[in-house]
């Protein structure tokens, strides 16, 4: 599994559990909804953060590698449409975030369903077409390059929030792949010291209702 895919999952992992927890919300338990308000930033700005990322860096690796253009053009309308996907449901967490009410509950989650067919639509095709891709041309100077890049985009802080974010709830087969991509030693420091503020915000939110 390539670290791409390794971020699919969690992002999938994600969207299930707001799901869940949005079909389940007590009405007017503003609390709840506030909880949840968190842990919807967090997934905003890592899912933002990956798709932006793939428009700088993982495209034109993707190009040299072979991938035709109109893939590359397909996963831009892709984008364009989780983008979109990602604001209604934005707006409508915002807004059960303020009130609690089971309406907006049922709001959001509808708008929550809309950007998991955006996403995972998007996920899927592009797994289909470059994963195997990827993993065959690991050592490629593209790859490695992409690889780079991606690491150096990052703050200490965003970076650690990411990787505890990777982690809370991931398969062992993601947690594998995870320290295949990340060495061990970098993880433990970064992922433990600058991913408290994940830690304490927004695990919490995900293990108090066994939603993973």
């Amino acid at each position: 599994m390539s670290m791409n895919k390794t971020i699919h999952c969690a992002i999938r992992r994600d969207l299930k559990r707001f799901r869940a927890a949005l079909d389940s919300i007590p009405d007017g338990d503003k609390a709840r909804a506030s909880a949840l308000h968190k842990a919807w930033v967090n997934f905003e700005q890592q899912l933002t953060e990956h798709h932006e990322g793939e428009h700088e860096i993982a495209w034109p690796a993707l190009k040299a590698l072979g991938v035709p253009e109109e893939s590359i053009t397909t996963f831009d309308e892709e984008h364009e449409a989780m983008a979109a996907a990602l604001r209604a449901a934005g707006e409508a967490m915002g807004v059960l975030a303020r009130t609690g009410a089971a309406a907006d509950a049922r709001t959001a989650a509808t708008a929550m369903a809309a950007l998991e067919v955006a996403t995972t639509t998007h996920l899927d095709h592009e797994e289909r077409e470059v994963e195997q891709l990827i993993l065959d041309k690991h050592d490629d100077p593209a790859v490695k390059a992409m690889g780079k890049q991606f690491s150096r985009r990052a703050s200490l802080p965003v970076a650690g929030v990411f990787f505890a974010w990777m982690d809370d709830g991931a398969s062992p087969e993601e947690k594998a792949a995870l320290r295949q991509s990340v060495p061990g030693p970098v993880l433990a420091i970064i992922g433990g010291i600058f991913g408290r503020k994940y830690r304490k915000e927004v695990a919490p939110v995900w293990a108090s209702t066994g939603s993973f």
